[in-house]
């Protein structure tokens, strides 16, 4: 089991695309992350090389991706790094950077996000006497009134 785990953090560069296929869910999309360093003698941060990845999400978390991930979304995405080249007769050589991601969320050292837990139907469960999950998040009347913090940019 000799995987190469990355976790890499930067920006949706494309919407992604979501399909339903026979073994379920997949959604795929494009990351950019740039390098960023400190250039001492202008006392200012400066881009450097920007790498960009494809990320495949399966399943639920292809669901979810779909649903909450947006073009220049600032995310972190942890997954198997998988590198990909071909050579085509009359084309010229490609090499491919791809995520099999097992985890993707907004960074939130650059906004703010709001969860919300998915509802899964279990066999059987549906119908009437299916009961909902109970909602832990309600606020009592003392922390009703609080607003909400501002996020810091």
């Amino acid at each position: 089991m000799n995987e190469t785990m990355i976790c890499a953090v930067g920006n949706v560069a494309t919407q992604p695309v979501y399909r339903e296929l026979a073994t379920g869910a997949s959604v795929r999309f494009r990351l950019a992350a740039t390098a960023r360093y400190l250039d001492r003698e202008k006392n200012e941060w400066t881009d450097g090389h920007t790498n960009f990845f494809t990320v495949w999400a399966n399943r639920q978390l292809a669901t979810n991706v779909a649903g909450s991930i947006n073009v220049g979304d600032p995310v972190v995405v942890q997954g198997r790094l998988k590198v990909r080249s071909e050579m085509r007769e009359g084309q010229p050589a490609w090499t491919s950077a791809d995520i099999d991601a097992v985890a993707i969320g907004h960074d939130l050292a650059r906004g703010t996000s709001a969860f919300r837990r998915t509802q899964r139907l279990e066999s059987g469960a549906a119908g009437p006497s299916a009961q909902p999950e109970p909602a832990w998040e309600t606020p009592s009347d003392e922390t009703a009134d609080r607003k909400e913090p501002v996020a810091v940019t």
